[in-house]
């Protein structure tokens, strides 16, 4: 049923005409900031020649296109999140859903996984614009799998978050803003905090997706993201159990 529920999630997605605009602009700007990158590394590339232990492409123009491309993402996925129950709650499609012989988990797990896949589609057409550079040069492959991961987890995190506000409330708006604001306060949360407070650093997005684009993947970074989906998750559900019960 998990499948089948996030499908119908996909299904929609790719019909949504809102869906196909954020992924056309969002796939615009970044082609603009990767021919940037580029044209800046080759503006620098004479004073790399002599420089000893130079960054190369792949520190030059592939990671600094996946921070960007977190930094737009962080922006849209309010967007793309916000209908995801809400929608439903407010045409009253929900009670269809909520008085089927289906698990609230089901129900949660399905929608997640839906607009899961779809931005795993961003994902995908992010990552073919630094690869097709091996067809000229040559890349560290592993600290370009290392973005990916930490792009797709940064993402689920998002969407995660995006899917528990979206089940606060039948108004889209609201929950594309308060998901904007929340996932904006965990991204920046760790600046300006002093030396003093290291819970702020270990709670803030960036603290751990910062790492893995220097190619540093350890378990800490990858639990903390796992934790968060987990919690948000774990939340939805049980929002959507207390709504099952209030008929």
């Amino acid at each position: 049923m998990i499948k089948a529920i996030a499908l119908r999630e996909l299904r929609s997605m790719f019909l949504s005409p809102l869906a196909w605009t954020v992924l056309a602009v969002t796939q615009l700007i970044l082609a603009w900031s990767f021919f940037t990158q580029i044209d800046f590394f080759f503006t620098i590339q004479s004073e790399l020649a002599t420089a000893p232990n130079a960054p190369g492409v792949t520190d030059l123009v592939v990671m600094p296109t996946y921070e960007v491309a977190s930094l737009i993402l962080l922006m849209v996925t309010p967007l793309l999140t916000m209908r995801l129950i809400s929608e439903e709650r407010r045409n009253g499609s929900i009670a269809l859903l909520l008085s089927s012989p289906v698990s609230m988990t089901q129900i949660v797990l399905g929608k997640y996984l839906g607009i899961l896949l779809f931005m795993l589609s961003f994902i995908a057409m992010i990552s073919l614009m630094p690869l097709s550079l091996l067809m000229g040069t040559q890349l560290d492959l592993g600290k370009i799998a290392a973005g990916m991961l930490a792009l797709t987890l940064l993402l689920a995190a998002f969407s995660s978050a995006g899917l528990f506000l979206s089940s606060l409330t039948d108004n889209p708006i609201i929950a594309a803003i308060s998901t904007f604001g929340l996932l904006l306060l965990l991204w920046i949360i760790s600046r300006n905090t002093g030396d003093t407070s290291d819970v702020f650093n270990h709670l803030s997005l960036l603290t751990h997706y910062t790492p893995m684009l220097r190619g540093l993947v350890n378990t800490g970074d990858v639990a903390y993201f796992l934790i968060f989906i987990a919690t948000f998750l774990v939340l939805t559900i049980r929002q959507m159990d207390s709504r099952r019960l209030q008929g």
